[in-house]
C-alpha cells in the first residue's frame, strides 16, 4: 500500500551514481510500492494525478532511466518501432516523399518514447532477416511506407500479426490499417482545374501503376476528363516512375504527338519538373504553350520558373498520424482496422495559366478517419 512520505531521509539511497538507481529506490523516495512507479513508468491509467506527478518528479530529478532489458521482460515490450520501406536504400534516402514522412514519425514516436529503426530492403533481396526480426520480437510494431500494390513482404507481415500501419491505402487488405492522402480526389481537382481554365487536350506522365498512390492520381485524372464530356486519349497517358528524368522524358514524347497536348498533369512534382525542363529545351513557354500542374508541393514547387501549381500532400502530417495509429494498435491492442485519409487542396501559382495565385490554408488538410 502507498504511504505519503515523511519527513524522514531515506538512508539507503544511493545518490553518487545515477546509474546504479533503481525502481526501489524511486519507490522509497516517493513513498510508494515499486509496482507503483512500475506502472508511472508504463503510463497506466490506474495511478492518480498526485501520485503520478509526485513519482514522475523523483524520477527526474535523479535521471532515472529504466533498465532497456528488464523493462522489455517486465512489459513484454522494445518500445521500438520499425520503419519499414520495400525499397532500395538509394532510392528511400533520395525520396523527399520519405524523409518528410519519416520526420513525421520519428518525432512522433520520440514525443511517446519510442525509438524507430529504419529497414530497407527490395523484392530482390533475401528477406529471411526480416522475418528473423518479426519472430525474434526486436520491435513492438511496423510502419511500412510503401504504395506498391503486388508488394511480396506484405503479405508476411499480415501473417506474424504484428501491429502494423501502412503509409499508403491498399484496395484489397482491408484489414490492414493505413494512412494516405486523396490521391484520386487531388488529381481530379487539378485536372478539373485546366478544364476550367480552357483545355481539352490534357495529357498526363503517371507513375509506375502497380503504385496505388500513381494509380488513384491516374483514375482521378480519367474521372476529370469524363465528367467534363473529354475523351480520354491513350496515346496522352505516359507511365514514368516519379522520376524527374521520366518527366523529361515522356515530356519528349508527348510533344511528338498530333495534334499535341496543350497541358499537362504529373504525378508529382519532381516529374513536373523534369517535364517543364524538356519544355524549356524545345523552346515552349509554360503557361503559353503548355500548362503545367504536379502533385505533392514539394517546397521547391514556388521556386520553379514558373513556378509551379500543384496538389499538397501533407506528408509531415500523414506520418504522424501513422505513429499515432501504430502506438495505439501497440499500447490499446486494438485490432479494428482504422484508415486515415488527408485531404489533399489544389495550390493555384502562375504555371497553370491562373490569373491569380491561390495558396491554400494549409491547416484546412484535415484526416478523414474511418474504421472498416
Amino acid at each position: 500500500m502507498d504511504t505519503q512520505p515523511g519527513t524522514r531521509k531515506a538512508k539507503n539511497i544511493v545518490t553518487e551514481n545515477k546509474n546504479r538507481f533503481t525502481i526501489y529506490q524511486i519507490a522509497e523516495l516517493a513513498g510508494v510500492s515499486h509496482t507503483t512507479v512500475s506502472r508511472v513508468l508504463n503510463n497506466h491509467p490506474s495511478v492518480k494525478a498526485t501520485v503520478r506527478e509526485r513519482v514522475q518528479r523523483i524520477i527526474d530529478e535523479h535521471g532515472y532511466a529504466p533498465h532497456t532489458a528488464a523493462r522489455t521482460l517486465a512489459t513484454h515490450r522494445t518500445r521500438t518501432i520499425c520503419l519499414f520501406v520495400p525499397q532500395s536504400a538509394e532510392a528511400v534516402f533520395n525520396s523527399i516523399f520519405f524523409s518528410t514522412t519519416a520526420q513525421g514519425i520519428s518525432e512522433r514516436c520520440t514525443e511517446k518514447g519510442y525509438f524507430v529503426m529504419i529497414a530497407t530492403i527490395t523484392s530482390k533481396m533475401d528477406g529471411d532477416f526480416l522475418l528473423r526480426a518479426l519472430r525474434g520480437q526486436q520491435f513492438d510494431g511496423i510502419i511500412m511506407v510503401g504504395n506498391d500494390i503486388d508488394d511480396p513482404f506484405l503479405p508476411l507481415l499480415l501473417k506474424e500479426k504484428l501491429p502494423l500501419v501502412r503509409v499508403g491505402s491498399h484496395p484489397y487488405f482491408r484489414q490492414l490499417s493505413w494512412v494516405d492522402g486523396t490521391n484520386l480526389e487531388g488529381a481530379h481537382d487539378a485536372v478539373a482545374h485546366l478544364i476550367a481554365l480552357g483545355h481539352q487536350r490534357i495529357a498526363t506522365i503517371t507513375g509506375p501503376l502497380q503504385d496505388g498512390g500513381a494509380l488513384g492520381r491516374r483514375d482521378g485524372y480519367k474521372q476529370a476528363l469524363l465528367e467534363a464530356g473529354i475523351a480520354v486519349k491513350p496515346e496522352y497517358i505516359c507511365e514514368g516512375d516519379w522520376s524527374q528524368e521520366s518527366g523529361y522524358r515522356e515530356m519528349l514524347r508527348l510533344l511528338d504527338c498530333e495534334p499535341r497536348p496543350t497541358a499537362l498533369f504529373a504525378v508529382n512534382d519532381m516529374t513536373a519538373i523534369g517535364a517543364m525542363h524538356a519544355l524549356s529545351e524545345r523552346g515552349l513557354r509554360i503557361p503559353e504553350d503548355m500548362a503545367v500542374v504536379g502533385f505533392d508541393d514539394l517546397s521547391l514547387a514556388a521556386f520553379t520558373n514558373p513556378p509551379l501549381t500543384t496538389v499538397y500532400s501533407p506528408r509531415y502530417k500523414i506520418g504522424v498520424a501513422a505513429a499515432d495509429l501504430l502506438i495505439d494498435h501497440i499500447e490499446q491492442k486494438q485490432e479494428k482496422p482504422v484508415h486515415i485519409v488527408f485531404r489533399t487542396p489544389l495550390v493555384i501559382r502562375q504555371s497553370c495559366g491562373a490569373r491569380e495565385p491561390c495558396i491554400p490554408d494549409y491547416e484546412t488538410c484535415t484526416p478523414i478517419v474511418a474504421g472498416d
